[in-house]
């Protein structure tokens, strides 16, 4: 019987594999990316519901999220398009909101749902930090690094899965979603990206904050006034995200490729 189990899992494993558009690593995805951006579009107009979502018409700082949300967005669908990997972003609805909280922190759910902290603005202090962070989070959505971990949480603990695990009310399967994606955790994931994530978020990223006009170079310091900030008491955003010497060497190697897409919108800070 054991022999059996193990059989199974190997082949649900196998199944499961598939090789990502973009980065061309293999990734185990046992779930269907639909049902995700389903599960996260509730989460997501929950979440909303039940904070202080700043309004862009009153706060030149929520015009700002979304005015990088948008060009970010953009410079990805040109970015995959030209690949002819469109097909990869269908099922894609951008929304970006700034909420009026301290966390140092900004996520992006399946989807294209991007929320932004007024708390992180005073460390990107402007707006190509920003975007920076917002290619960050939203690529680690595109390379679809949450269904990866997801499933990895979902294997582990043998959940039977099927498209509509969700919403069928599972709640082992939505416990293990709000682990991974659910904003009211404590800093909006509670099961970290994997190391390799974090630079394929970093690389692609900056990538994606390049073509949408803002200057990469503007990752570097903004990584050192993370790792600063709060003194002796990084902030929480740090702890699914390194912050050591290797990310800022890691930076500084994709630079050169980041500035062949680099087409200024206008001024950018020095």
């Amino acid at each position: 019987m054991k022999k059996v189990i193990t059989a199974l899992v190997l082949m649900l494993v196998l199944a499961g594999c598939t090789r990502n558009a973009i980065t061309g690593r293999k990734q185990l995805k046992l779930f269907p990316e639909n049902s995700l951006r389903e599960q996260a579009l509730t989460e997501y107009r929950s979440f909303l519901s039940q904070n202080k979502v700043v309004a862009d018409s009153r706060s030149k700082d929520a015009e700002m999220v979304r005015r990088v949300g948008a060009r970010i967005a953009k410079a990805i669908t040109e970015y995959y398009t030209a690949k002819g990997l469109g097909a990869e972003l269908e099922g894609y609805q951008w929304e970006f909101n700034l909420v009026n909280d301290n966390q140092v922190n900004a996520w992006c759910m399946p989807g294209g749902k991007v929320v932004v902290y007024t708390g992180l603005l005073p460390i990107t202090q402007n707006e190509a930090a920003l975007a920076v962070v917002m290619g960050h989070e939203i690529t680690h959505a595109v390379a679809h690094h949450g269904n990866e971990r997801i499933s990895q949480v979902a294997l582990a603990q043998g959940l039977e899965v099927a498209g509509t695990i969700f919403t069928s009310n599972n709640p082992r399967a939505n416990a293990i979603f709000s682990n991974v994606f659910a904003p009211t955790a404590q800093i909006g994931v509670l099961l970290p990206n994997s190391r390799k994530q974090e630079y394929e978020a970093d690389h692609i990223g900056l990538i994606f904050c390049a073509m949408a006009g803002y200057n990469p170079r503007e990752a570097v310091p903004f990584w050192q006034r993370m790792s600063q900030a709060g003194g002796q008491k990084p902030p929480e955003f740090l702890a699914t995200h390194p912050s050591d010497e290797n990310r800022i060497a890691k930076l500084e190697s994709y630079m050169a490729e980041a500035l062949e897409y680099y087409k200024p919108i206008g001024p950018q800070p020095r």
